[in-house]
């Protein structure tokens, strides 16, 4: 039996081994992520506050750049898991086509916005010496968005399938070639002078490129003989309904996301560079939880979108249910660490040579507000990706719109800027959005409104 076919039906093992099977390589795969921003970070903190800072951020701001096409080619594996459940194999790979489209289409649009990028940040007020290294940083990370969106789209193929290991291998040949490439040309080291922050931005993208190679050369061998029969099967009603789906996806993540750089650009940000590098390595922390959570629940939207592919409702729940415990006892351990050994954690961080106790102890406030959003966020993971598995896009969308930018965005403004509050402000406006996330996806998801949605269409066998 293939890796592809293990899972057609709902194995005979129990739910949590069938679970864990095809969540542990995601796992890995977005451990692999907090990897690579943990040591960018680690790496680039003895240079000072003002480069951690602009590549903390402009992390965070190159993310941004990719939330979008990254949250669309997710709706890859909604598609193909239920084409899977459906036993209609022989559509799926159009779908790795669609998402490879999408890439290039993303790469070409990056590589314009890159001479807009200094003036872009001029917008906001950061110091002259962080503008000037989020500048370098971010014009040479967007060379890597193409790679970056390709990796998604067929990593996402693959787990549609049930085949989660080339995504896993892939995130793990890029975190291994950001970490050598950063040790290398972050610091002055073996004959090179040292490039700092821009070193830092060259390794991210070198390492981009070579996951998407070791995922996408074996993509290609293995339909290489199929591959001009695919190509003419691709039709634009098909690629349309990609992106009506995708797109609030896509959206979805980018308009959450936007919301939250504005908060961290404008209202942390104003509130000085420690307070902003402080936040912005508690985020690096915080994924130490939050990527490995993430792919448990990505795991569970494979089984969720075979279940609703072989029309097998009934089992989607037990599905969500197991995914919330297991993500949520992984966060709220996290949690207990982040809320007992805050101080320590933060200090891993402390610039060479510079007196860092500010930023030890507001990163060790941070943490521990930290700590209590953990539980919230696995249970919004979890719903997330099960509602996305079934195609339930735009009401996710609308509802993280609304929160994020009528509720949370606004509310973290008002508490800074007009009652000039300082970091408890800042974290208490955090955790109350991630609290209202989850209890609005559970009530979506508990009102069964997703059963109704045919994402995949009557018949997948004629595209156009």
């Amino acid at each position: 039996m293939t890796a592809e076919s293990a899972h057609a039906v709902l194995p005979r093992r129990t739910l949590f081994w069938a679970l864990l099977d095809l969540s542990w390589p995601i796992v890995l795969a977005r451990a692999t992520q907090s990897v690579i921003g943990f040591s960018d970070a680690l790496f680039v903190a003895p240079l000072g506050e003002a480069p951690l800072a602009a590549v903390t951020t402009g992390s965070l701001n190159a993310f941004s750049a990719i939330i979008l096409p990254m949250g669309t080619v997710f709706i890859v594996q909604s598609f193909v898991a239920q084409l899977r459940g459906r036993g209609e194999l022989g559509t799926a790979a159009r779908y790795a086509w669609y998402g490879l489209i999408l890439a290039v289409m993303a790469a070409a649009a990056s590589a314009l916005a890159i001479p807009f990028v200094p003036g872009l940040l001029e917008r906001f007020h950061y110091a002259d010496a962080v503008h000037h290294g989020m500048s370098d940083y971010l014009q040479i990370r967007l060379l890597s968005v193409g790679a970056a969106i390709g990796t998604e789209a067929l990593g996402n193929w693959y787990g549609g399938l049930g085949n989660t290991r080339p995504a896993m291998v892939a995130a793990v040949s890029a975190m291994l070639a950001n970490v050598v490439g950063c040790f290398v040309l972050v610091q002055p080291r073996f004959g090179l002078p040292g490039y700092g922050v821009k070193g830092s931005a060259w390794a991210s993208v070198a390492a981009s490129v070579l996951g998407f190679l070791v995922i996408a050369v074996p993509f290609f061998l293995r339909e290489r003989k199929d591959v001009a029969l695919q190509l003419r099967a691709l039709g634009t009603a098909e690629f349309m309904r990609f992106l009506r789906f995708g797109l609030p996806n896509g959206l979805n993540w980018f308009l959450e996301f936007g919301a939250f750089a504005l908060f961290i650009n404008v209202v942390v940000g104003h509130l000085g560079t420690t307070t902003l590098a402080a936040f912005n390595v508690v985020m690096q922390l915080n994924s130490v939880s939050f990527m490995p959570a993430f792919g448990l629940a990505s795991g569970g939207a494979i089984l969720v979108g075979e279940a609703i592919g072989r029309g097998a409702h009934r089992e989607v729940w037990p599905i969500v249910r197991l995914g919330t415990l297991v993500a949520g006892a992984w966060m709220s351990t996290i949690g207990i660490v982040y809320a007992t050994m805050p101080a320590p954690l933060m200090d891993w961080f402390h610039p060479r040579g510079v007196a860092a106790d500010a930023l030890v102890h507001t990163g060790a406030t941070m943490l521990g507000f930290a700590a209590f959003w953990q539980l919230f966020d696995a249970v919004n993971m979890t719903m997330g990706e099960a509602l996305r598995a079934a195609g339930d896009t735009v009401w996710c969308m609308a509802a993280r719109i609304v929160l994020a930018w009528v509720v949370f965005t606004p509310a973290a403004w008002t508490a800074v800027f007009f009652f000039g509050g300082g970091v408890d402000a800042v974290m208490i406006s955090l955790l109350v959005y991630v609290g209202s996330l989850g209890v609005v996806l559970s009530l979506r998801f508990a009102s069964g409104k997703w059963k109704s949605i045919d994402l995949v269409g009557a018949s997948s066998e004629s595209p156009r």
